[in-house]
């Protein structure tokens, strides 16, 4: 087989950078090893910046998003017992996010490459990237026991933190910086309506806890916790009555209990593969950075990845310049290290640490305070939080 560019990995960026150059007359296909219920079974982010929402929207993908989406122009923070909001919408001139599900926009990318007939390939097995320093790089897989191989001009990698791009590069050829959290994300998911209408993150001394939402009915709360709990021993009654405590009296009160259908625990990382280009390959998403969720900006630094690798590839075939394309790594990552700096500052201003303490803890409250006080202070938080223009 002969395509333009390959691409690894049918998550969000995958299919995102798919679908925009299947739209802009460039032939691309995509490969996964997992299969589509597998993918469209991962419970994921759900806040998209508005820079994400305009590339799904050229994308073509964009419709039900318009429809279904909860546009939010703020969220409030909770400490010491009060609720303090952060107005997005005024702090930014007029910016806002939208909640919608991960899951629920990689389902509407996959219908839209599906319609098209862009060619994909789902449960391929040992997947190999070849020759990607050289003029011409290719790609080999199995499927169904049958060997394949795709010649290509470029590939994409999209296929995450454990996906084979970044294992891919010598290791000579690329510098890692990595931080990891002494704690963990106990989540569940539930069909009770929110207990606000807009997110809530809380800094108490027994953790953090964020109360947030897939759609008006369904709702995602989490919990820190220590990282060697086991999710088994969370009933939901104990869950409920943890999330409870953690929140100001009134946030608790509204909370609706009800049955998980989704319980897990995740650890927090912050993680950032540099350069995010070798030779014909393009790390782009989780392949090149991890963040943890506190920012919310895993999936928009997807998005904004894909914007600017679509960018360079647009112009290759169009005009064969290799400007942007050259160019891609350092704008890719300038915009990345911000938002890693944030997604840090929050996680590190919201959680209790092992060593945060009595004096730890105040000074938190201090931080919070200052925060929701002072406009300045304010409107850098939304800034970040809406999102850094690309």
């Amino acid at each position: 087989m002969r395509t333009h560019v390959a691409i690894i990995g049918s998550g969000p960026a995958g299919l995102l950078l798919g679908q925009l150059l299947t739209r802009a007359g460039i032939d691309n296909i995509i490969l996964d090893r997992s299969g589509k219920d597998h993918i469209l079974g991962r419970v994921r982010a759900g806040v998209l910046e508005e820079g994400t929402v305009r590339l799904l929207d050229e994308a073509g993908a964009g419709a039900r998003l318009h429809a279904e989406g909860l546009p939010h122009d703020g969220f409030s923070l909770a400490f010491d017992g009060r609720n303090h909001r952060i107005d997005l919408f005024d702090l930014t001139g007029g910016k806002r996010v939208t909640v919608y599900g991960q899951t629920e926009m990689t389902r509407d990318l996959m219908q839209q490459r599906e319609a098209g007939g862009a060619p994909a390939f789902y449960g391929a097995q040992n997947v190999a990237i070849h020759d990607f320093d050289r003029e011409k790089p290719f790609v080999t897989f199995e499927k169904d026991g049958k060997p394949y191989r795709i010649d290509c001009d470029f590939i994409a990698g999209c296929d995450g933190f454990h996906g084979v791009s970044r294992r891919s590069v010598p290791v000579e050829a690329i510098r890692t910086f990595e931080r990891t959290y002494p704690f963990g994300w106990l989540g569940v998911l539930a069909e009770v309506p929110p207990a606000a209408h807009e997110l809530i993150y809380a800094n108490h001394p027994r953790g953090f806890a964020l109360c947030s939402m897939r759609s008006l009915t369904r709702s995602r709360y989490y919990v820190q916790c220590p990282l060697d709990d086991k999710v088994e021993d969370w009933s939901d009654d104990r869950f409920w009555d943890e999330l409870r405590r953690r929140l100001p009296e009134e946030d608790a009160a509204a909370v609706t209990t009800g049955p998980s259908f989704e319980k897990s625990i995740a650890p927090l990382r912050s993680f950032v593969a540099e350069p995010m280009r070798f030779g014909r390959l393009f790390l782009a998403g989780d392949a090149a950075h991890i963040v943890p969720p506190t920012g919310a900006k895993g999936l928009n630094l997807a998005a904004s990845d894909v914007h600017y690798l679509f960018e360079g590839l647009r112009d290759y075939y169009a005009d064969k310049s290799t400007a942007a394309l050259d160019d891609y790594s350092r704008r890719a990552l300038l915009r990345v290290w911000k938002a890693v700096r944030f997604s840090w500052s929050m996680t590190m201003l919201m959680h209790r640490f092992p060593d945060t303490g009595e004096f730890g803890q105040k000074i938190q409250e201090a931080e919070l305070d200052y925060l929701t006080h002072s406009r300045a202070a304010s409107t850098a938080l939304a800034e970040n939080y809406v999102g850094l223009p690309f």
